[in-house]
């Protein structure tokens, strides 16, 4: 693990922290192939319950780093979309397939990739002094990361249309009230917040946790009767675990339940 990129496992929850707080956490190749490898590492650990992301400094993410962006416009078409695809695009996908809860805590900015990185994310918190821009158009460019696809799905295809065209900042309260954040702490409560929060969820049924955001997540883009029809053949597989019978054995017993590795 490198200085830039830092992992903690602690009673079931992994924090994985972006520190390259002198560049605002711009991302690197390198740093981006780091994080992927670490969310795989988390990804496959059992011990691994739920992830926390998060930066140091100013910022969570600005995305790409544009003292990089020159030797990049000079690369060839076909060369830029490799790059791209094998790149940056890679990490929210790789969010997106981790049945696992990935919970973004905002520490400061996030703009262009790193925000759309944190769109990939599951749940948002962020501290009160965070904002959040789509910069893509100021750039010259168009949001290459997924913020997209992302964006629209959280807050809707007008307003992301609205970021996107315009890259004004949105601050944190502003960010709540439209769904892009779930909710704002101060700063200096932003991780007690999260990891309040991160404990709930890592003390639930894992497999029931894990399960509601696959079907949830496959279910996305299907009619009713498919998503339904995805919801009953997963059914069995928590209805015949462990932690169903035990949940059902205390609630008959009027006692919190023992889930698997609690």
């Amino acid at each position: 693990m490198s200085e830039q990129l830092m992992l903690k496992v602690d009673d079931g929850i992994a924090t994985i922290t972006v520190n390259r707080p002198e560049k605002l956490n711009a991302f690197t190749d390198e740093m981006l192939e780091e994080w992927i490898n670490t969310l795989e590492l988390c990804r496959t650990d059992p011990e691994v319950r739920v992830i926390v992301m998060t930066g140091t400094g100013r910022a969570f993410t600005t995305g790409g780093d544009v003292e990089t962006f020159s030797a990049s416009a000079a690369m060839s078409a076909e060369r830029i979309k490799t790059r791209v695809a094998e790149g940056a695009q890679r990490l929210p996908r790789k969010i997106w397939e981790i049945d696992k809860p990935v919970i973004c805590a905002l520490n400061g900015m996030a703009t262009g990739g790193g925000l759309d990185i944190a769109l990939a994310c599951d749940i948002r918190f962020a501290a009160e002094s965070a904002r959040f821009a789509e910069t893509y158009a100021r750039m010259g460019l168009i949001p290459g990361v997924g913020g997209a696809y992302l964006l629209p799905r959280i807050v809707g295809w007008a307003k992301a249309l609205e970021m996107f065209w315009t890259a004004d900042w949105v601050d944190a309260r502003e960010a709540e009230r439209i769904g892009l954040v779930s909710k704002v702490f101060a700063d200096e409560e932003l991780m007690a917040g999260t990891y309040a929060f991160a404990r709930r969820v890592a003390d639930g049924a894992p497999l029931s946790v894990q399960l509601i955001k696959r079907v949830m997540r496959f279910g996305l883009d299907k009619d009713l009767a498919t998503a339904q029809e995805i919801v009953a053949a997963n059914l069995p597989i928590v209805r015949t675990s462990e932690d169903h019978r035990e949940a059902v054995a205390a609630f008959k017993e009027k006692r919190t339940p023992k889930f698997q590795g609690r």
